[in-house]
């Protein structure tokens, strides 16, 4: 993709609790001050990082494109507060995985002369919307996450597709993730990895009380989860997004989202990523 020119402004997240991430993003917004990028740091980052920029929130951060310094959590913070549509997310590694980044702290100042070059490519990743009688919630990148409000209370649900019954479960928990979310929470409650080119949602369970496979449906499926009991349940939005949901019968909605989260991407495919740091690593 060429967008040689095009890059106007550069918007700036980064987690705040490493000397290296607030050096690194010190540094970048000199480079790209240097290029004649106008840079937006997240007003977290206020007396953390050596920079004369604009601090903004998250919340109001339009720009060309938006870097990321720090690992999944800090994407998945972004890509819920950024307003939409979001700018393109060009993710540094400052983490141990960080499986969704694009690349590691030593490549940072090449990537950023790559892409404003524009020698890069877009990832876009589908999102989840959720919502319960007229609530609506964050649209999700990975997973929403469906929880008894109380410890140790198990969730009886019923599982609908377009309003046909699926399924009854008893569970801790109950996850719906995108292709993206595979990867994460899903992953580790025993869900499948799936291809990113193919948009479809993951419903899990977390550690049911009878077996339970994990289902996949369509993306343009709509999934209802209807809880007979508790009452009351806490309902986590990627990690980060959590809300207090209180009903008779709590019901639950999901379907693909109308939005997305574009990646800015180099070389490396998702295969490449899976086997350095997730699944097969040593392996290949």
């Amino acid at each position: 993709m060429n967008g040689e020119g095009l890059l106007k402004s550069a918007g700036l997240v980064a987690r705040y609790d490493k000397k290296e991430a607030l050096k690194l993003a010190s540094d970048l917004t000199e480079y790209l001050e240097t290029k004649g990028i106008e840079v937006r740091p997240e007003d977290t980052l206020r007396g953390k990082i050596d920079a004369k920029a604009k601090f903004i929130p998250l919340e109001r951060m339009k720009a060309d494109f938006i870097i990321t310094i720090g690992g999944d959590g800090t994407i998945l913070r972004t890509c819920l507060a950024a307003p939409n549509p979001q700018p393109p997310i060009l993710a540094i590694n400052m983490s141990v995985r960080g499986f969704l980044t694009a690349v590691e702290p030593k490549h940072a100042f090449r990537a950023v002369a790559s892409l404003l070059e524009g020698e890069y490519r877009i990832e876009s990743c589908m999102k989840l919307a959720t919502t319960a009688k007229g609530l609506k919630f964050p649209d999700a990148l990975n997973e929403a996450l469906i929880l008894a409000d109380e410890p140790s209370k198990l969730l009886h649900a019923r599982i609908l597709k377009d309003k046909k019954p699926v399924l009854n479960c008893q569970a801790d928990g109950l996850i719906v993730s995108t292709q993206t979310g595979s990867t994460g929470y899903s992953l580790s409650t025993g869900g499948p990895v799936l291809d990113p080119s193919l948009n479809a949602l993951i419903l899990t369970a977390i550690c049911p009380l009878s077996t339970f496979h994990p289902i996949v449906f369509p993306a343009d499926s709509r999934i209802t989860i209807e809880v007979s009991k508790p009452t009351k349940l806490l309902v986590v939005i990627d990690g980060h997004h959590k809300q207090r949901l209180s009903s008779k019968l709590p019901t639950l909605s999901m379907t693909h989202s109308k939005q997305v989260t574009a990646f800015i991407r180099f070389g490396e495919d998702f295969y490449y990523r899976l086997r350095s740091r997730l699944l097969f690593k040593g392996i290949g």
